[in-house]
């Protein structure tokens, strides 16, 4: 797990975050950054480097590797430092609370603002980043790829997407992004697969899910990773989250992508609830949905 850099926050001053930018910008060519060039990328003095180098990789900031040269890359806390160094001065959020969710491919933590606020860094790429590479669609046309590129894009992509879909779409609202990292609205929710719900709610849920998803299409959106570890059931109905993986409705692949994510919804709700739903034609209910024409799942069931 990728250390919560709140805490170091208060350590650094202001050439210290010089450092980190400098170390930025030289990943932009290369894995590691050759100690010369980053009095170049930092517009700091050699001495000053070497003095900042010490202090950010005594507290896990960068991490260090002799090759043919000494070079320098950013850990993801490193990069967590300088997305939340401009969230404060932004006045964005104030400060960061307890994890929320750790996942493979994201970090989560409570953040103080002006209300309780998420505050979610993208970790896509760092632990598995070839198959990354593979399966995201935004690094395709990429010859140098590094995992700051491809975490801060997917978290361009979810922003995006959240901007567009919300409010219509019952989506966490977004406030702000930066690098890797979005600040959005903390949903007050549990999480479907550890709902438990009533024989009378199943159908209705099912329907709130289905619905979304239908709105998202009409906005131009599939999610394209729907499960139930992606809806909040709330005393309000149902929040659809996790959006880094949608894809367009012009994309050739999306009515595909529709159907599986009906297929994943669906399948989970028969699995769960037998006795209240099963053998739905799953490419019935993405036809409607992509024809903005779903009205209930009643409709497949009876």
């Amino acid at each position: 797990m990728v250390q919560n850099v709140a805490s170091v926050m208060a350590e650094l001053e202001p050439e210290d975050f010089h450092l980190l930018s400098g170390v930025e910008q030289g990943m932009r060519f290369s894995e590691y950054v050759a100690r010369e060039k980053l009095t170049e990328f930092s517009r700091l003095t050699t001495e000053d480097v070497d003095y900042r180098l010490d202090r950010c990789a005594d507290r896990g900031l960068v991490e260090r590797k002799t090759i043919q040269y000494e070079g320098f890359k950013l850990t993801f806390e490193g990069y967590d430092t300088l997305a939340l160094h401009t969230f404060a001065e932004r006045d964005t959020i104030d400060g960061v609370g307890s994890p929320l969710g750790v996942g493979k491919e994201s970090d989560v933590y409570e953040a103080h603002s002006y209300k309780p606020v998420a505050l979610k860094y993208h970790r896509e790429g760092y632990t598995n980043f070839r198959e990354v590479m593979k399966e995201r669609e935004y690094t395709a046309d990429r010859d140098h790829v590094s995992w700051l590129y491809t975490a801060r894009k997917a978290a361009e992509r979810e922003y995006d997407a959240l901007e567009t879909l919300y409010p219509d779409v019952s989506v966490p609202q977004p406030i702000d992004t930066n690098r890797h990292a979005i600040v959005m609205e903390k949903i007050d929710g549990v999480e479907l697969s550890r709902t438990r719900l009533e024989s009378e709610q199943v159908l209705p849920i099912l329907d709130l899910v289905l619905e979304e998803m239908q709105t998202a299409y009409r906005e131009g959106y599939v999610h394209a990773d729907m499960s139930e570890y992606n809806v909040f059931v709330t005393n309000e109905g149902v929040v659809v989250f996790d959006w880094p993986q949608a894809v367009p409705t012009d994309h050739e692949n999306a009515r595909e992508l529709l159907t599986r994510d009906v297929e994943n919804i669906v399948s989970y709700f028969e699995r769960k609830y037998p006795q209240e739903i099963r053998d739905v034609d799953r490419r019935a209910v993405a036809e409607q949905l992509a024809t903005d024409s779903f009205e209930s799942i009643t409709e497949f069931t009876e």
